[in-house]
């Protein structure tokens, strides 16, 4: 990345990377309807952005402006799968978070899974921004220059919005909605977004 000041994230910037994901996602419709609750305490989302974080690390994709104001984790092409078997080695952290609806989080899950592009691209799986930060363009420095490096490979982008109010901000970089996707049990609305590359 030549962004500068953007910082490619290590093992030792978790617990802060966690922290501004948990806030950004504190109200976000998906995470409320997996716990089950309105708004999503951040003392309680932490350990799975923890979890997560620590999964995705290796792949050498996961960026956060200096302050840790904005952060954004990628998952390269062919890769945007999380493995089952970290899927199982972190189940009692999932277990501890969804409990009684861990169910209702695998059929999700599948959902969504069942909806992802086939073709290669990089799959912009979670990008918060702390409440305090949100309108300052803290969130276009850590999607813009993937974006640039998409297009330098000819490789297509993919992401999906819980809320309808970000999809003009994603469209911004040339995000454009596929379809949507309406979850089980009366669960929200997910907007899918392709970018393709210029």
């Amino acid at each position: 990345m030549s962004e500068p000041g953007l910082r490619q994230l290590t093992e030792n910037d978790i617990p802060a990377a966690a922290h501004t994901l948990a806030e950004a996602f504190h109200d976000d419709p998906i995470k409320c309807f997996l716990v089950g609750v309105e708004e999503v305490p951040v003392a309680t989302s932490l350990p799975f952005f923890r979890a997560f974080l620590k999964m995705q690390i290796p792949h050498g994709l996961t960026f956060a402006t200096p302050g840790f104001e904005s952060v954004s984790v990628w998952a390269p092409p062919d890769h945007w799968k999380v493995p089952v078997t970290q899927i199982a080695k972190n189940m009692p952290t999932f277990l501890r978070l969804y409990k009684t609806r861990i169910l209702q989080n695998l059929l999700v899950l599948n959902d969504m899974e069942r909806k992802h592009p086939k073709e290669p691209h990089y799959y912009l799986e979670f990008v918060g921004t702390t409440p305090a930060a949100q309108g300052t363009g803290m969130g276009t420095r850590v999607i813009g220059p993937m974006c640039e490096r998409a297009d330098t490979e000819g490789v297509g982008m993919y992401l999906e919005s819980s809320k309808e109010s970000n999809v003009p901000f994603y469209s911004r970089f040339g995000f454009e909605v596929r379809e949507t996707l309406k979850h089980r049990n009366d669960g929200p609305t997910m907007w899918l977004m392709w970018r393709k590359p210029r």
